[in-house]
């Protein structure tokens, strides 16, 4: 089941985020976080309408995925980062393609132009599900991060969305 997130869901996001941090490539960084930047990072998410979704397996959370801006600047108001993340006991069964498909169709609903994906040019699984979804390759940035004692390559795929009908130039 996908779902939007609540509180009670940030201890097992935590998880499955803080073992990506220290057992893979798909997040630059070296520390896990704890449960205090988890609520910040929720209810940033949430001040500024971004959804933060999960999916849910008996009772479980086991996947979330969210979106926000591309960049802080208010020109980028209408594009979009996106990030999925699985618990590593329930890959490869589609759960990061449906959560994918559920942030492309509230992007839209929302009327952004564009959503980007960074995504550490070391991961295939990942580059193939955005290419099925119809993602482009739009460019890598080499020697973006170090990280597990080797230089990593970081590229990204944009999805062209539906975008606003009126865009405007204001914040």
């Amino acid at each position: 089941m996908i779902r939007e997130a609540n509180e009670n869901d940030l201890m097992e996001i935590l998880e499955i985020y803080n073992y990506a941090i220290l057992n893979t490539t798909a997040i630059y960084a070296y520390e896990p976080h704890d449960i205090e930047e988890r609520k910040q990072w929720y209810y940033e998410r949430k001040q500024n309408n971004h959804p933060v979704i999960v999916f849910e397996e008996d009772d479980k959370v086991v996947g979330f995925a969210t979106f926000e801006q591309f960049r802080a600047y208010p020109a980028y108001k209408y594009s979009l980062e996106h990030s999925v993340y699985v618990h590593k006991d329930y890959r490869k069964r589609g759960i990061g393609k449906k959560l994918m498909k559920k942030l492309i169709e509230v992007a839209n609903e929302q009327g952004y132009a564009i959503m980007v994906a960074a995504i550490d040019s070391e991961n295939s699984g990942s580059i193939e599900l955005h290419k099925k979804l119809g993602f482009e390759y739009a460019g890598t940035i080499e020697k973006s991060g170090f990280k597990f004692g080797k230089w990593l390559d970081l590229v990204f795929y944009e999805l062209k969305l539906r975008g606003p009908e009126n865009p405007i130039e204001s914040d």
